[in-house]
Order: C-alpha cells, then structure tokens, then sequence
C-alpha cells in the first residue's frame, strides 16, 4: 500500500516541478543562451517594439558593459541599437547598425546620427567602444555585439533601437510611424529597470 501511495504522488510532484521551471524561465524573445557558445549575459530585456531583445553583462570595475542586441529582420534589411547620452531622442545618438552587403556578408557600421536624415559615415562614437563590434544574421535574425564604456560612467541610459529595409548593402530610409518611432527606452545597466514598458530578467 505505501508503495502504490508513493507512486500516486509523482505525477503531482512532476506536474509541480514543471510549472516552477517554466515560471522561472525567460520569455523566448529574452532568453539567456540563445546567443553563440562563449557569448553569454547577465540579463536581458524584451524591447517594447520591433521585436527586439538586448541582452548585457555590466562590469562596475570599469563601466563597461558587454552587450548583444538581437532583432528580426530580413536578410535584406538592417538593425541598429545605440546610446543617446545627450537626449532621449533619435538625433545625437551613437549607434551600431547590422547589414548585409551585397555577397552576403554582414558587417557592423558604427556612426552618429547627427540629424534626421544622417550620413551613416563609419567612424567613433559619442563613448569608449573597447573591443571593435560584431554582427551576425542567423535564424530570419540580426544579433549585434559589442562592448561599451558607458557615458559618464552612469548606469542609467538612454537606448534607442531601429530597423529598417535595404539593397545590395545599401541602408535605406526606415518608416516614420508607429513603431519605429515608439524605439526609446532608458535602461539602469545596474539594476535592469527600464522606463517604459519591457520584460527584463535576470539569469
């Protein structure tokens, strides 16, 4: 009898054990692991539009702060995410883009967008870029790697992310309604709160 009794109660116990797991475990679009070998976060934060998901790892020794930015898109097309250490707009920021050009080869642009119509020329940025960015397109998805010194060594700041279409390496113009112009958010690298609505988690 005690046998049988012990054996009724594992399917109880299983059922239980499942739920705690998936109650524990990140939302898809933020989940830690989802990135290469080698390359893993502290946290991560489901962006509030475009689909998109930043992942980080903040190092207070020197306040830097690994970062991978992951977007879908399509092959064609180009994903930026940036810091704006002056506003909390568009204009000012300092911003990685991914794209392809036209073999197929996807590369990380590095520019300031210094008004609404910018040049895109690759050069430095507004803050400290320690190790040269990385990009990749995988899985119908642009991942953007990089590590950053952040402004002021102020955890607090203001993100801003974009997508748009493209042609034979050439960036063209992203839509000026909805959500592309909803992609700002303030983010504490320290604590994970974000003004504004996201899903953050911690690992």
């Amino acid at each position: 009898m005690a046998r049988r009794g012990h054996s009724a109660w594992l399917p109880l116990v299983a059922v239980l054990l499942l739920a705690a797991a998936e109650a524990a475990t990140p939302p898809p679009s933020a989940r830690p692991g989802v990135s290469p070998p080698g390359r893993s976060f502290r946290r991560c934060s489901s962006l509030p539009v475009l689909g998109a998901s930043v992942y980080w790892t903040y190092h207070p020794g020197n306040g830097t702060a690994d970062i991978a930015y992951r977007a879908p898109q399509s092959s064609g097309g180009w994903v930026a995410w940036g810091i704006n250490s002056q506003s909390s707009g568009m204009v000012g920021s300092g911003v990685f883009i991914a794209s392809q050009d036209g073999a197929g080869a996807v590369a990380a642009l590095t520019t300031v967008l210094e008004s609404y119509s910018p040049s895109l020329t690759n050069g430095s940025l507004g803050f400290d870029v320690p190790v040269p960015p990385a990009a990749e397109y995988v899985g119908g998805a642009y991942t953007i790697y990089a590590t950053v010194a952040l402004p002021m060594n102020s955890t607090v700041q203001s993100m801003v992310w974009q997508a748009g279409p493209g042609s034979t390496g050439a960036i063209g113009g992203h839509a000026t309604s909805g959500q592309n112009v909803q992609s700002m958010q303030s983010l504490d690298f320290l604590s994970g709160e974000t003004i504004g609505a996201s899903n953050s988690t911690t690992p």
